[in-house]
């Protein structure tokens, strides 16, 4: 019977250890898919600034295209499209309700070029070399994008990374704290028998054995049941709005979903090693403390 009794009271430590460092887990995705998440945000704010390249009076639409060859090859472009003499004049005429060729005689406006940049290259320091290398062609008379905006976005984001970098910290450190003491209860209700096989001349090793195969399972337990739970989070979200596969994306997921694991198995393994290796060191007397 007391057996039968140390058994249930082994695999009801077990599943509490599991239920509580898959709750821990499960926060610390969500800091993960946020920071994540906030960082494919930034990218597709960053990438949806418009950069328009105004030519000069003597450019024509042959000179647009040819323009526009050469900077769909550039690393910094993500997209390009040329607005043409005709197309410009088109928007003009929407605008102001009026023809300017019925007094001008000629399509008095030139070609232009409208460019999206790559994320890496939508702040402040980018936008002014960019700027400057393509007001040196000669066909380019001036560069135009909304330098206070771009200054704007990116400080604001800065912010947000920064938040979500100590947030992170927060919860890494609550969670290393949670999981520890967990796993220091479940050692301390076994320090005799840590003790008895000691003095019996167990190896140090020997001694950890056990606890370290409990702690992998359930630090993959923890993992797996966690990761289930934000994958579940994950579609359910995606059933609301399927339009959020844009920035909550399977690699964003997938990365989560690996960090998750890896880390719970990790941490409940070093608690674990550090638990008993602190019961392997005590003497018979401190035990009773």
């Amino acid at each position: 019977m007391p057996r039968k009794r140390r058994k249930i009271s082994l695999r009801w430590q077990a599943l509490t250890s599991t239920i509580s460092t898959t709750f821990v887990l499960i926060l610390m995705g969500l800091v993960i898919i946020c920071a994540l998440t906030a960082r494919r945000l930034g990218e597709s704010v960053r990438q949806s600034l418009a950069v328009s390249v105004m030519m000069t009076d003597e450019a024509g639409n042959a000179e647009g295209r040819a323009l526009k060859r050469q900077l769909e090859h550039q690393p910094w472009v993500k997209d390009i499209t040329l607005i043409t003499c005709e197309q410009a004049l088109k928007e003009q005429i929407e605008a102001m309700g009026q023809d300017p060729t019925e007094f001008l005689e000629k399509n008095p406006f030139p070609p232009s070029l409208e460019m999206h940049l790559q994320a890496d290259y939508a702040c402040t320091d980018s936008l002014l070399w960019i700027s400057k290398r393509l007001k040196n062609h000669k066909m380019v008379s001036e560069v135009v994008y909304q330098k206070d905006l771009v200054e704007s976005l990116n400080r604001n984001l800065h912010k947000v990374a920064y938040i979500l970098l100590g947030m992170a910290v927060l919860l890494g450190l609550v969670t290393l704290v949670l999981i520890n003491n967990t796993v220091r209860l479940s050692v301390y209700s076994r320090r005799f028998i840590i003790h008895t096989m000691r003095l019996v001349g167990a190896s140090w090793g020997f001694i950890r054995r056990p606890f370290m195969s409990r702690a992998l399972w359930i630090g993959l337990s923890a993992g797996i049941l966690a990761d289930a739970v934000l994958l579940g989070g994950w579609h359910a979200l995606l059933q609301y709005d399927s339009s959020m596969i844009e920035y909550v994306t399977v690699e964003n997921i997938c990365i989560t979903a690996l960090s998750v694991l890896v880390f719970g198995l990790l941490l409940t393994l070093l608690c674990t090693f550090v638990s008993v290796s602190h019961y392997l060191g005590m003497r018979e007397g401190e035990m009773y403390e």
